[in-house]
């Protein structure tokens, strides 16, 4: 049976009208995302040429001039990151014997015991993941902190910091890259310095490859640690310094009025730094009031040409004064 052309044509048109709304559509919803996502430049506490990123649920801070993204909010919001208000405005001294340590999240390269044979010195932290300037592409919703190439490591890392549209989630995907010299192997290791917590929260799987949950890294435990169903917790000591590692792919930081869920899901059958830590928790003395959480990518042998990377996705969550560890459980759906 023949159809008639009259009815031939009535269906193009409609296929292509129904092609028409939907790319009028994806333009609206394109748009809407475009100007609800921005990026300014800004003078960020002494720092020129910073930039706030934002997407209308969060802003982050980004300072090229010290490598850093210094802080992670709510429009108006507390701030989450810590910042060593002392060291506003300063150059980094890659010569200073003394670590400038300016806070907010960066990447330096692990296991942290190789740093000795890599640079000759233990400490302070390899001065090009450290305590240079970085240079910045800006793109129309991205920022990516591009590194010098080490001398030591032969490594430049990447930083692309994005926020996901409508969302108050920041992703961040550190890459490193080998330019020159030796085969090393390395591992990506992202720190996140945050002020001081109501307490700090890990994911631990059940089982967890480490018998008791955890992966003693300090002469003590850090104070009031205890793991219930699944959950470590614990919180800042005033007077000594303590770290542990774990397999948890998700570490959680809970202020007063604000909390902080990182993401980096650990991968099987390979080999991590630190006694096998994918993750790790560092506290902090007085008075310097912070703690420090930190994610680990697997170990790799990289050669020139090569890449590596991580990926940690932050959420902003808002809490309240009520039972901290509840709201935990909630968050980390334990």
């Amino acid at each position: 049976m023949n159809i008639p052309s009259n009815i031939k044509l009535k269906h193009l048109l409609l296929f292509c009208l129904g092609l028409f709304l939907a790319g009028i559509c994806y333009l609206i919803v394109s748009a809407n995302i475009s100007e609800k996502m921005t990026i300014k430049k800004i003078n960020y506490q002494g720092w020129e040429d910073s930039y706030i990123l934002s997407n209308s649920q969060v802003e982050a801070v980004i300072v090229p001039a010290i490598g850093r993204i210094m802080q992670f909010r709510f429009p108006d919001g507390e701030n989450t990151f810590w910042e060593d208000s002392q060291l506003y405005g300063k150059v980094p001294n890659k010569k200073s014997e003394e670590w400038n340590n300016f806070g907010g999240d960066k990447t330096w390269p692990a296991p942290q015991s190789e740093w000795k044979k890599m640079t000759k010195i233990s400490w302070p932290p390899p001065d090009t993941f450290d305590s240079v300037p970085v240079k910045v592409e800006v793109q129309k919703n991205e920022i990516t902190l591009i590194s010098e190439i080490d001398p030591f490591y032969g490594i430049r890392f990447y930083r692309q910091i994005t926020l996901e549209p409508n969302e108050p989630i920041m992703k961040v995907t550190t890459t490193f890259e080998k330019v020159k010299g030796d085969s090393q192997q390395v591992s990506v290791w992202t720190i996140t310095q945050l002020n001081e917590p109501v307490s700090v929260f890990a994911a631990i799987p059940q089982p967890s490859i480490f018998p008791q949950g955890y992966n003693k890294q300090s002469d003590d435990l850090p104070a009031n640690l205890k793991i219930d169903n699944g959950i470590l917790s614990l919180t800042r000591d005033r007077d000594k310094p303590h770290k542990i590692g774990s397999d948890a792919s998700t570490l959680l930081w809970v202020g007063e009025k604000t909390a902080v869920r990182m993401d980096s899901p650990r991968i099987d059958k390979v080999i991590y730094p630190d006694n096998n830590s994918n993750s790790e928790i560092y506290t902090n003395y007085d008075p310097k009031a912070y703690v420090e959480l930190e994610f680990l990518s697997p170990l790799k042998t990289l050669q020139v040409g090569e890449k590596m990377d991580l990926t940690v996705t932050y959420t902003l969550i808002k809490t309240t004064s009520e039972n901290i560890e509840e709201q935990a459980r909630k968050i980390l759906q334990r």
